[in-house]
């Protein structure tokens, strides 16, 4: 039998808005995306894990940047994923990017859970447009 500890959710952009594109920064620098707060209860942490959902509407600028997305629990790298993203100057093109990760035997307490993105190509120009939406669901397993 499994339970739900806790559930958080964020949606900082609601929907695809072109005329507030937030700039990819390059990397080593990040751009931070969304953040959520998940408790674990007191139990056995071999118990236990977080499912993360996130959902990035990208746009590219210029060229063809790789986006390399990371999630974060208490500020240490738990989850890292790519997505190529081609800018082209004849029509608008959005691409919508969705990962999950899951944080097995976290341990007890409060974490935040925070989602990034970097533009790890330079001489290229990519942007979120929206939406953007984060989501954590800790599920904890009874004996």
């Amino acid at each position: 039998m499994f339970r739900i500890v806790d559930y958080q959710a964020t949606e900082p952009v609601r929907k695809v808005n072109q005329n507030n594109p937030i700039t990819i920064a390059h990397s080593p620098k990040k751009t931070v995306l969304a953040d959520i707060s998940i408790t674990i209860p007191r139990m056995d942490a071999n118990r236990n894990h977080v499912e993360l959902n996130a959902t990035v509407g990208l746009r590219g600028v210029s060229g063809t940047s790789q986006i390399s997305f990371k999630i974060f629990r208490d500020g240490k790298e738990i989850f890292r994923a790519q997505e190529g993203v081609e800018a082209d100057p004849t029509s608008e093109i959005n691409y919508i990017v969705t990962f999950q990760s899951i944080d097995k035997n976290v341990r007890t307490g409060s974490h935040v859970y925070r989602v990034t993105a970097e533009n790890i190509i330079n001489g290229t120009e990519a942007a979120v447009v929206g939406p953007i939406s984060f989501s954590g669901l800790a599920i904890a397993k009874d004996y």
